[in-house]
Parts: C-alpha cells; sequence; structure tokens
C-alpha cells in the first residue's frame, strides 16, 4: 500500500493554494483563524467563487455540475481548505440535499434545484431532530397527512437544532406519512419552503453565545406532492444514504492542526517559570500525544482513501473510525487551546470588531465543540455501528 502522494496530487494541492490565496478575502480568513463567525454574505460570496471555478461541489458526479474529483482530491481540497483557512462548501446544501437529489430526485427536482444549490442562490437546513428525537430519528412525530385533494401534505410538529435555518430558504424535512407501521417504515423526506405560510423559526442560543441553531414550528403547512423526495414511507433509506454523506470528513484534521498551532503560538506568549507555557514539560507533552494520534488517524483516513482508490467505490463502515476519533482529538486540541489562554478566554466573543484580541473566541471555540461529537451521529452510535460491522462473526 503506497500512501504517498503522487506528482498530480502535489501539482493539485498548490492550485488550490494558489486559488485561496488569490481569490479569499484576507478578512474573511482572519474570521475563521480565530473562530469567528461568518455573515451570510460572506459565505455565499465564497461559495459562488468556488463554483465560477467549478469546485463548490466536490462530490458531486460530472453530469450533475461536479469537477469528477478522486477521493484523495477531495481529501487535499479540504484539507486545504481547513489549513487555510477558508469557508467549506455550505454542507446543508452541497453535502447533504445536493446527494440525495442526485440520487433519489426526480429529473424535474434535479433541473429545477440542483444548479441553485451549487451557487448557494438557495440556502438549505437540516430538518430531523426534533424535542424527542435526535440520535433515534425513528421516534420522530412530526406529521404529514395528505389533503382530501391528494395535491398537498399538511404538516404540523416541531423541530429543533436547526443549524443557520435563520437565512435558509428551503428546509429538507423527515416527516411521518403512516404512523401505524413500525418507525422506521412511515417516514417520507419533503421539502418545505420557509416562508410558508406556518412555519415559525425561533432562535437557540447556545453556552458559546452565538445564534447558529433554532427551533422550527410547522404549523399545518402546506407543501405540494411534487416536493416529495422519493416515495411516500421510504425516507429512511434516504436518510442513511444522506447521513453517510454527512459523516464523510467531518473528522476535520486540518481544523485540528490550525487549534494546535494556535494553542502553540499562543502558549509561547504566555510568561511561565523559566520561560513560557509552551517550555513547560506538561504543555509540550499534552500538544505532542494529540499530534501523535491526529498523524496515527491522519495515515488512517489515507488508508481508506488508498482503499476507494482502488476499489472505486465510496467510504464503507470503517469511516466511523475517523468520525469518532477525529472529533476526539479536536475537542482536545480546543481544550488544550483553553489552557494556553487562560482567563483571557472567557471574554464575550461578541464585544469585539476586527482589531480586537483573538483570545475572546476561544472559549465559544471549546463550547461550540462540545456538540462535534454528537452530530452527524453521535460518537456512541459509531462505536455501536463498528461493533456490528467489524467485530461481529
Amino acid at each position: 500500500m503506497d500512501l504517498r502522494f503522487s506528482e498530480a496530487d502535489h501539482a493539485f494541492r498548490a492550485e488550490v493554494r494558489r486559488f485561496i490565496e488569490t481569490e479569499l478575502d484576507p478578512r474573511v480568513r482572519r474570521k475563521l483563524a480565530e473562530h469567528r463567525a461568518l455573515t451570510k454574505a460572506e459565505i455565499v460570496d465564497w461559495q459562488r467563487r468556488l463554483n465560477t471555478r467549478g469546485w463548490a461541489t466536490p462530490s458531486w458526479p460530472v453530469e450533475h455540475g461536479g469537477p469528477g474529483w478522486s477521493a484523495v482530491q477531495r481529501y487535499i481540497f479540504l484539507d486545504e481548505l481547513h489549513q487555510a483557512p477558508a469557508p467549506e462548501p455550505l454542507s446543508f446544501n452541497v453535502n447533504m440535499i445536493g446527494p440525495v437529489l442526485i440520487r433519489f430526485g426526480t429529473p424535474e427536482q434535479q433541473q429545477r434545484f440542483l444548479p441553485r444549490i451549487a451557487n448557494l442562490d438557495d440556502w438549505w437546513a437540516q430538518g430531523f431532530s426534533e424535542p424527542g428525537a435526535g440520535s433515534d430519528l425513528a421516534a420522530l412525530k412530526t406529521r404529514a397527512v395528505l389533503s382530501d385533494d391528494g395535491q398537498h401534505y399538511v404538516v404540523s410538529g416541531q423541530k429543533i437544532w436547526q443549524g443557520m435555518a435563520q437565512h435558509a430558504d428551503w428546509m429538507f424535512t423527515l416527516v411521518r406519512t403512516d404512523p401505524a407501521s413500525k418507525p422506521q417504515a412511515g417516514i417520507t423526506m419533503l421539502l418545505i419552503p420557509m416562508r410558508s405560510p406556518g412555519v415559525t423559526v425561533r432562535p437557540i442560543v447556545t453556552l458559546d453565545g452565538r445564534h447558529e441553531v433554532n427551533e422550527v414550528f410547522l404549523d399545518e403547512v402546506r407543501v405540494p406532492v411534487d416536493l416529495r423526495v422519493g416515495d411516500e414511507n421510504r425516507g429512511w433509506d434516504i436518510t442513511k444514504y444522506l447521513l453517510g454523506h454527512e459523516r464523510t470528513g467531518i473528522a476535520r484534521i486540518g481544523m485540528t492542526k490550525r487549534l494546535i498551532a494556535r494553542a502553540k503560538a499562543l502558549a509561547a506568549s504566555v510568561p511561565a517559570e523559566h520561560g513560557t507555557l509552551a517550555d513547560q514539560a506538561r504543555f509540550r507533552e499534552q500538544a505532542a500525544a494529540i499530534e501523535i494520534e491526529l498523524k496515527a488517524l491522519e495515515i488512517t483516513q489515507l488508508r481508506l482513501l488508498d482503499a476507494m482508490r482502488e476499489n472505486g467505490q465510496g467510504p464503507d463502515v470503517r469511516a466511523s473510525i475517523v468520525k469518532v476519533k477525529g472529533t476526539e482529538l479536536r475537542q482536545a486540541a480546543s481544550e488544550l487551546l483553553l489552557q494556553a489562554a487562560g482567563p483571557r478566554a472567557w471574554r464575550c466573543a461578541d464585544e469585539f470588531d476586527d482589531a480586537a484580541d483573538a483570545d475572546t473566541t476561544i472559549a465559544a471555540t471549546y463550547f461550540t465543540l462540545r456538540a462535534a461529537s454528537i452530530y452527524g451521529g453521535s460518537n456512541e452510535v459509531q462505536k455501536n455501528i463498528l461493533a456490528k460491522h467489524l467485530l461481529q462473526g
């Protein structure tokens, strides 16, 4: 097994790096380096620049507007974005609903939505979790009933933890269309315009002081039948497919590298006995332990990519290993950064401008990443998947 990048791979990495250096607004780059939230306009502008270059949909097939990249090229592209840092293409659009419509959508849905998804003309939200249905999605209770004329679904219920739904134009939503069947068998996916009568979005301010997630109330919302994805009551199969795409790349190794580098740089400016915090044996041991495990994880991911390159298939169940370990290491790196910042990390992340001290975002980063081991399928669920498919038999 040869895990080395080819000359073509190195040339591609250099091309991506040049594009980022040329096209990315330095103010956006700094905000990301300091783990500050971007505005909607900044996210849209960057995705449209990527789309003009043909890079907004790295995993899509060529016939639907994708670049036709290999798994290794997709890895390199995301790694360069994470380390630059530069924004990823909006995941709700590109990694979730886009692949779902390519696989399960009608030709009319593909023609209507895919170009707008790629260019971020429409911003999508994910309507899955509910107050009583998070990791156990089969417990969802939002109901959809066909109207008397059979032309609309009438949807009522509540969704929660909708990331960036305050910006969204559309929401891909799981609803229960057959309450009499077993839980997984009575679920359908609908596409719901967020400005429909009966849709209410309420903000949730999380522990980091930011408004990134929301709860969405659906009160007898009428959704045309042609906005159903796939067959009625077959939404569970679509859901499993979508979650597989969501988990791909969720380890974000490049982001963890940046967190460690930032922690080291900050520690070098913190006075301590006989030098700085960066000179202390305990801090160096903690940083080295994370870096060693991160290198092992990176090699594991490259081995999976090599297997994908050899057999031409998508990621297999072993990708759950990368998700579990990757999120654990990102959390550990954020804790190291928090230790390096000390009391400075606890200032309010919203009370600064572009010239302010970047330490203000460190506590918010730490709190935000507590959820990394939950979204995309909790780490506990991923361990069950690994036990079932790799350890049994």
